[in-house]
C-alpha cells in the first residue's frame, strides 16, 4: 500500500482548507487506498527561510522530519487555498526549502476557496513551480468551490455520494503515477 502525505498549506487562522484534508485522509483510510498522513504546516509553524535544506548548516529537527516525510512519500497532495489569485506564502516556503525531497514525486493538487471558482487561478502558478524543481504534477485537479457549503469542519462532506465519486477519479490518478514497489530500483 502507497504511503500518501497530504500537505495542509493554510496557516490562517479560521481556515476552512483543512477541512480538504481531513475530508482526503478518512476517504483513503476507509477504501484501503493509502496509509495516510496529514503534514499540516500550521503545526510546523516554520519560519520564513533564507535558505534551501541542502545548504542550511544547523537544520531544525522539525526541517528535518519534515524534509524526511515528503522524501519517504510515495505521493503527496497538496490542498491549498487561492488567496487573491495566488498560493499561501506557507507553501512557497516549504517548496523551496526543499529540492531533492521532491524530485520525481507524484503531487496531486486540490485547490479550495470560499468562492465559486474554488481556487481555479491558483492552479497554472502552482503546477509551473512544481514543474521547475522537478516534481511530477498529475493531470487530475480536485477544486473544492465554496468549501463550507461540501464539508464541515471535521471534513465530513453533506454530499458524500458526490463527493466520493470525485475523489475515487482524482485518488485513482494520482496511484496510477506511483510506480509499484516491485517497479522501483533498487
Amino acid at each position: 500500500m502507497p504511503h500518501i502525505s497530504i500537505l495542509s498549506s493554510s496557516v490562517r487562522t479560521e481556515r476552512k482548507s483543512n477541512r480538504v484534508a481531513l475530508y482526503f485522509k478518512n476517504y483513503l483510510e476507509e477504501n484501503k487506498l493509502a496509509d495516510v498522513e496529514i503534514l499540516d504546516l500550521m503545526e510546523y509553524n516554520f519560519p520564513i527561510f533564507n535558505e534551501r535544506l541542502r545548504f542550511q548548516k544547523n537544520p531544525s529537527a522539525s526541517i528535518l522530519e519534515f524534509a524526511g516525510k515528503i522524501k519517504s512519500s510515495d505521493g503527496v497532495i497538496i490542498v491549498t487555498p487561492e488567496y487573491n489569485g495566488g498560493y499561501p506564502a506557507s507553501l512557497k516556503n516549504v517548496i523551496d526549502l526543499l529540492y531533492d525531497e521532491w524530485r520525481r514525486k507524484p503531487i496531486a493538487i486540490s485547490t479550495v476557496s470560499d468562492g465559486v471558482f474554488g481556487g481555479a487561478q491558483v492552479i497554472t502558478s502552482l503546477q509551473f513551480i512544481l514543474w521547475k524543481i522537478g516534481a511530477t504534477t498529475v493531470p487530475a485537479m480536485f477544486p473544492f468551490p465554496k468549501v463550507q457549503d461540501l464539508l464541515d469542519e471535521n471534513g465530513i462532506p453533506t454530499d458524500k455520494i458526490s463527493l466520493n465519486k470525485r475523489a475515487s477519479k482524482f485518488f485513482g490518478e494520482l496511484i496510477s503515477y506511483i510506480p509499484s514497489k516491485s517497479q522501483e530500483p533498487e
